[in-house]
């Protein structure tokens, strides 16, 4: 989509839509296995950062997820920072949340929307982090956060600018005319 900028040297895979606005790094990687993935307006996956939609066989809504032969895709909401080294494989995920450093999510987690997930904190099993939820310190412990997160803009407006100098950009395979359907 306009505005967005993907490195050469980041991995996708599979049907993947890139909103206005994203950026994506170097060595990230995105990977759509299960089905397509739609990634919201103005979100930044960084180096080594991995986003996956793996739906596991023995996940309690393997059935329903890809029911009628079609699969239904993973929408990440707009905002989302994934910072490096992370890996996210979350079924479902909400708007202006932060994936620090080396955090890991499983697709049995869903994320609601304003969570930041801590560095190096591993998130496995069953549960749903309601909005606002902070993930902490090595035994992830979790608290509610006092505010709201705050927009990235301003490191999204120095992405744009820096990344072009250092970085070849893919070209935009969007078409106006040939409009993709909207999830």
């Amino acid at each position: 989509m306009p505005r967005s900028m993907v490195c050469e040297d980041s991995n996708l895979r599979g049907d993947i839509t890139i909103s206005s606005g994203c950026v994506i790094h170097p060595c990230s990687t995105i990977i759509a296995e299960s089905g397509p993935i739609v990634l919201g307006e103005n979100c930044i996956v960084e180096e080594y950062a991995t986003l996956r939609y793996r739906i596991p066989e023995n996940h309690p809504d393997h059935g329903a997820l890809k029911a009628e032969g079609a699969a239904k895709p993973l929408i990440i909401g707009p905002d989302n920072v994934f910072e490096v080294g992370c890996t996210v494989e979350a079924l479902s995920i909400g708007e202006r949340n932060v994936f620090e450093c080396k955090s890991y999510v499983s697709a049995d987690v869903t994320v609601g929307s304003g969570c930041v997930i801590g560095a190096g904190c591993r998130l496995v099993g069953q549960q749903t982090l309601p909005d606002k939820t902070i993930v902490y310190e090595a035994q992830c412990m979790q608290r509610e956060a006092m505010d709201k997160q705050k927009t990235q803009m301003i490191q999204l407006d120095y992405l744009r600018k820096i990344l072009p100098n250092y970085h070849h950009l893919r070209k935009a395979n969007y078409d106006p005319k040939k409009a993709r359907e909207q999830v």
